[in-house]
């Protein structure tokens, strides 16, 4: 089977990786791919947002299955263009994507269906939300409602500090992403991500994590896309993974196919574990970015299959995913003034000398200059490894880290301490 795999970061150079795996896979193409996805798959030169020449292309190429990376072509409904065709896709349509596209439509969904969150208000004018700030207690949340790569969050400690992030978000700071605002409660707890398949119908549990949004050590500094994450998080205990199906997950899926919308692809819940029990932060309609590089890490079946029974409609006749029971670790190096303002250009050494050492290194933004290899994103490598407790995952982490040449980059030296933490004082 001909498989087409739309992105060019750090979750698609695992997916590539795990799906170029596949006994049954004939030929692998990336759009636009990047120089790791490059040694599992064909690069093509296709814009995604191009939807006629995405067609086109799986006509052409005999595409039997489209994995769709980000989040932008599903809000934007490339899904649903590609099964009107006739073409298999893994990843919902853009009623279905609104999960991700549309924070307010998230939390209208969770009252409807009763699924447990913070409360919240959706406002479209600055004046609004002034008006509304009154019925929050501090911290509050404040939110653009669209896409925001992972940066439209802010939480105010203060009324003055409300009041700035108000001014940023309409002010166009975020573009249509911040012409609506929703205001949310400040939950207290620790977060923690969960994810689940689902063609619409039937669920399969696959896997949690834990991120590291901030971009220094101790969670300090500016939200990130993600400095870092780790596999299983196992403060989500099997019985708290089984509330969040029964009072998160399948409600959400029930819903949504109530409504007209069914939802087909991965459920990435960001879960609040609170004193009362857990709580949706939000849902992305993808896997995760760096998340998806522990989870592929972990992953020993045929992924091909899994995504195919999912997009097919198949998934009630899949077993359960084959999740190995070792911890996966992974280390984001990013660039200089990430995430502000990253230092693009930088050369990087010593990738294959890091994978020597039993790792894995995931290229999110880096380009080829010449023969050398360069920084072209402020995300740029993700260095993961495996090991029996997450304390041995972020020594093999680092190990390889510390073999890498890439003297305009950085990354965090504690990912995973809050587990480590646990582990020590068992």
């Amino acid at each position: 089977m001909n498989i087409l795999l739309l992105g060019g970061g750090g979750r698609e150079h695992a997916l590539a990786w795990k799906l170029a795996q596949s006994p049954s896979l004939s030929t692998l193409y990336a759009a636009p791919g990047n120089p790791g996805i490059a040694q599992h798959a064909q690069l093509v030169d296709i814009d995604a947002t191009d939807h006629r020449a995405v067609l086109d292309f799986c006509t052409r190429h005999s595409i039997g299955l489209v994995v769709i990376g980000p989040e932008a072509p599903l809000v934007d409904g490339l899904a649903d263009n590609l099964r009107t065709m006739g073409v298999a896709v893994f990843g919902p349509g853009a009623k279905a994507a609104q999960l991700e596209g549309s924070k307010g439509f998230t939390k209208d969904l969770c009252k409807r269906a009763g699924i447990p969150t913070a409360a919240y208000i959706r406002v479209t004018s600055k004046d609004g939300a002034i008006a509304a700030l009154d019925d929050f207690a501090l911290p509050v949340v404040i939110k653009a409602d669209g896409l925001a790569a992972g940066k439209g969050v802010i939480i105010a400690e203060t009324r003055a500090e409300a009041l700035d992030a108000l001014d940023t978000m309409f002010s166009g700071a975020f573009g249509k992403a911040g012409e609506e605002v929703v205001l949310e409660e400040f939950m207290t707890g620790e977060e923690a991500s969960f994810f689940a398949l689902t063609d619409g119908t039937a669920i399969l549990p696959f896997g949690s994590a834990q991120d590291h949004k901030r971009v220094g050590d101790g969670d300090t500094g500016p939200n990130t896309g993600g400095m870092g994450a780790y596999s299983p998080a196992r403060v989500l205990t099997p019985e708290l993974e089984i509330q969040v199906m029964e009072t998160i997950i399948r409600p959400t899926v029930a819903t949504l196919a109530a409504e007209g919308m069914p939802y087909s692809g991965v459920l990435y819940a960001g879960l609040m574990l609170t004193d009362e029990g857990p709580r949706l932060i939000e849902y992305n309609a993808r896997f995760g970015d760096p998340e998806c590089q522990v989870l592929m890490m972990r992953f020993d079946g045929d992924l091909v299959a899994l995504l195919l029974a999912v997009a097919q409609g198949r998934l009630a006749d899949h077993g359960p995913a084959e999740l190995a029971q070792r911890t996966a670790l992974t280390v984001v190096m990013a660039a200089n003034g990430y995430p502000d303002a990253p230092e693009k250009g930088g050369a990087i050494a010593g990738v294959a000398a890091a994978e020597a050492a039993g790792t894995r290194i995931f290229h999110a933004g880096t380009a080829m200059r010449g023969d050398a290899l360069v920084a072209s994103g402020g995300r740029v490598l993700n260095v993961t490894a495996t090991g029996d407790s997450v304390r041995a995952a972020q020594k093999a982490a680092y190990a390889a880290v510390d073999l890498l040449d890439f003297p305009t980059g950085f990354c965090r030296r504690d990912i995973g301490w809050r587990e480590i933490a646990r582990e020590d004082a068992a």
